[in-house]
């Protein structure tokens, strides 16, 4: 047995990483019997299947990817793609624009005067979109598999936006924006109007198949990107009951009868975690149950971590993926807005990022979840461009030049998807304290990967339990490890 120990520290806004080989000892061997300081590994036990990790190419990236000349730009997707990378294996794309396009669109201009989508175009996407991302999927080393999201369907079928219905709260509502409340948009939410269902349905089913056209290897169909949410950028509220009857009475027919029903699974809910398990329970019955093949989820609203778990107890067979978060608030700053900064450093809220990506990546995972995608792969300094005010971060930051840089969230991001193969399984553990969150799977080939997170201002030393054997472990203060044992 050997175990290898890679951990980055964080130290003055950067990761600074260690890699070093640790001794592996026989319990029977010890003087003493170890009882105290122990982290205990149960390969035997083992849960759900880990898939896979990703971001999202979004027209942001894709545009700022393709800003940077060749050379920047392959060392910038070789960072994602490819060997020795953060080895994405998902990625999630919008249908239609959505809050990080550069401005808003869709396939059928009007589709009022063309209910047949004869002027259906994907040109907008190739003008950005499905070039980067197919310069991504030829450096890939391992399958890549993408997830379609709707945004907002045609502003022509839906109803003007409703003011009770407004999260402008939640999502950006002290931008000085002035909603008109009359008139249907892509934008502030509205919800498609129940004449329209099949239309939308007949559209979505036209853009999958568009994309396989073009190669691009869809495998995942979410009905609506944050259902429940009004928000200032492109949106569609939606009850649960009104999407289940879209869902079987409309979108599944339709998957069906294009020949997708076997080749793209479809995802409900795709907001954040604390309902996800009330919308499943009205969406899912014996009917709908087989039409279904997963519930994807956000974390802007916390951990929530139980309702994970009772979401994987009640829907075992149900695919559960994590597919967007990032830091709300602008690459080194402390808001998305500047008048909002409070009192913290670039490099305090860089590192809080970094840990709170690496505690939902641990938590989700421990109660059930497959697979983790973040939000953008790239955003600029301002965390845009988009086409709507303000922005967000992410794990690589272009520069105005033509540049770019990784940080510390990308670092942490790394010690999961690094080391945890797609197909790996979560694999039973337990901890004699909460001073480290623990995640731990067998890879297909039979190594173990172990992250540990270490949040406290003090290191931690920890005695790890094998099948007879222990292997003594040192984590730095404020630090991420992954242990591989072969």
């Amino acid at each position: 047995m050997k175990c290898k120990q890679f951990t980055t520290v964080a130290a003055h806004g950067k990761g600074i990483p260690f890699a070093w080989e640790l001794p592996v000892t026989l319990e029977a061997d010890e003087a003493h019997h170890v009882e105290n300081g122990v982290i205990n590994l149960y390969p035997r036990i083992q849960y759900q299947k880990i898939d896979g990790f990703g971001a999202a190419m979004t027209e942001t990236s894709a545009y700022l990817f393709s800003k940077m000349d060749p050379d920047t730009r392959a060392a910038a997707l070789k960072k994602y793609f490819g060997p020795g990378s953060n080895q994405v294996t998902f990625l999630r794309m919008s249908v239609d624009s959505c809050d990080y396009s550069l401005e808003e669109y869709q396939a059928v201009a009007d589709p009022l005067n063309d209910p047949d989508f004869e002027t259906f175009t994907l040109g907008r996407d190739r003008k950005y979109t499905l070039p980067m991302l197919k310069e991504a999927l030829a450096l890939a080393d391992q399958p890549v598999q993408v997830l379609l999201a709707p945004w907002s369907p045609p502003a022509a079928w839906k109803t003007p936006p409703a003011r009770p219905k407004n999260d402008a709260a939640t999502y950006g509502g002290f931008f000085s924006q002035q909603i008109d409340y009359d008139t249907p948009s892509r934008c502030n939410g509205g919800s498609l109007k129940p004449e329209h269902y099949g239309d939308w349905a007949r559209y979505l089913v036209k853009f999958v198949q568009a994309y396989l056209d073009e190669g691009v290897p869809v495998t995942m169909l979410s009905l609506q990107n944050e259902s429940v949410a009004a928000t200032n950028w492109d949106s569609c509220v939606w009850e649960a009951s009104a999407l289940k009857t879209f869902l079987r009475d409309h979108l599944y027919p339709e998957m069906v009868k294009g020949g997708l029903s076997d080749k793209v699974g479809l995802y409900i809910w795709d907001h954040n975690k604390e309902r996800m398990l009330e919308y499943a329970e009205v969406i899912l019955d014996e009917e709908t149950d087989p039409m279904v093949e997963g519930i994807a989820f956000h974390w802007y609203s916390g951990d929530h971590f139980e309702a994970v778990k009772m979401t994987s107890e009640l829907y075992p067979g149900k695919v559960l993926y994590m597919d967007e978060c990032c830091g709300l608030h602008m690459p080194g700053r402390t808001s998305m807005i500047p008048m909002f900064a409070d009192g913290r450093t670039p490099e305090d809220v860089e590192y809080e990022d970094a840990v709170a990506y690496a505690h939902d990546i641990i938590g989700n995972f421990n109660a059930g979840t497959n697979r983790w995608t973040e939000w953008n792969l790239c955003v600029d300094k301002d965390g845009g461009p988009r086409h709507v005010p303000g922005g967000f971060t992410a794990g690589m930051i272009a520069d105005d030049d033509g540049g770019f840089a990784t940080n510390l969230t990308y670092d942490y991001i790394g010690h999961f998807s690094r080391y945890i193969q797609p197909g790996a399984v979560r694999i039973g553990m337990s901890r004699c304290d909460d001073k480290v969150d623990v995640l731990a799977a067998q890879n297909p080939d039979g190594s173990l990967a172990v992250a540990l997170l270490n949040r406290e201002t003090v290191g931690q030393k920890y005695v790890i339990r094998l099948n007879g054997r222990l292997i003594r472990v040192t984590l730095p203060e404020r630090s991420m490890t992954t242990l591989v044992i072969e």
